[in-house]
């Protein structure tokens, strides 16, 4: 027959009850999306190329979003690149992109419509500045393109920006000492395949899909871009604050093969909104590419770089309020 349990264990009981109930509501919060708080309507993310690291990366950022935000509408827009993007974000085309911080900085220093609104959410991963030719090719550096045919990325690509400081570093003028072809990773691999290019630039995370895809079939190399010009990089109105010296990993691209690792130039890529989107909105996107850094990172390696701790620093652009917000509710 029940009994009834004495007065102080009643209370003891009631005490632990209400703590489990507040600490599972916790939990709850912290590992269930926004649910249905979560922000609605429609958002647009300008992504990339179709064989680049930014548009895998908007697909599956797609993929989180769904689950944090289910009554957000994702519309994802492949763009030529970096330049592109900022432009669309900063014009109100778009409400959130991944682009370099050098086309950041270019589009601010041009003064460019909406340079002003444009805030950042995450510092995400480097791009690194491919510089691909065949094993055959006698291209050793990047003073010996010239007069070749170099596929140099579209216009509007932080490939093409990126591209165009490192040849003039190299003292080579873009337009009339090589050859230039206006063409992108998603054409650029196999023109130099077919010998209707000699040598092509990207910048991408690590490793680029089709540089990777292209590297199975073919034998190429990387050009080495040489820490001098890295130095006159960084002189004004040459380049960028924002490149930096890096090594390409031996064997990123080649296999079993012992080569050494490549010297080159890498750059910061932001996730970058305006200064109007809603707050809750950016802080909810700012969340999700955070807490899906290794689901993400799973299939775009590069992703895997992502950082809590290095994240906030998305200069040349002053953090949006909704990720001021994200970052203070996780900070120790």
């Amino acid at each position: 027959m029940f009994q009834a349990l004495p007065r102080i264990g009643r209370r003891r009981a009631l005490q632990g009850s209400a703590a489990a109930f507040v600490a599972f509501g916790l939990l709850l919060w912290w590992l269930l999306p926004l649910g249905e708080s979560s922000p609605g309507g429609r958002v647009v993310i300008s992504t990339g190329t179709p064989t680049g690291v930014y548009q895998l990366y908007g697909d599956l950022l797609k993929e989180e979003l769904a689950k944090d935000m289910p009554r957000l509408d994702v519309d994802l827009r492949q763009s030529e690149g970096s330049q592109e993007n900022v432009r669309r974000v900063a014009t109100g085309e778009a409400d959130f992109t991944i682009a370099a911080a050098d086309a950041v900085e270019k589009y601010q220093n041009d003064r460019a419509p909406g340079a002003d609104l444009l805030r950042g959410c995450a510092r995400l991963y480097d791009d690194y500045v491919h510089v691909v030719v065949p094993r055959s090719s006698t291209v050793d550096s990047i003073a010996a393109l010239k007069g070749k045919r170099v596929a140099v990325g579209p216009t509007g690509s932080g490939v093409r920006l990126i591209a165009e400081h490192v040849l003039a570093a190299a003292d080579l003028d873009p337009k009339t000492d090589i050859k230039p072809v206006s063409a992108g990773i998603a054409e650029a691999p196999n023109l130099l395949e077919k010998n209707r290019i000699d040598a092509f630039f990207w910048s991408g995370g690590l490793p680029t899909g089709a540089v990777a895809e292209l590297s199975k079939r073919f034998d190429i190399k990387l050009v080495p871009i040489t820490a001098d010009l890295v130095t006159k990089l960084h002189e004004p109105g040459a380049g960028s604050s924002y490149y930096r010296s890096a090594l390409m990993p031996a064997n990123t691209y080649r296999g079993d093969r012992d080569d050494a690792a490549v010297p080159t130039v890498a750059v910061a890529n932001l996730l970058v909104t305006r200064a109007g989107t809603d707050a809750t909105l950016t802080e909810g996107m700012t969340r999700t590419v955070i807490r899906s850094r290794d689901r993400i990172g799973s299939e775009v390696h590069a992703a895997q770089r992502v950082d809590l701790r290095t994240a906030i620093y998305t200069d040349p652009l002053e953090l949006h309020e909704g990720a001021q917000r994200y970052y203070r509710s996780v900070k120790p």
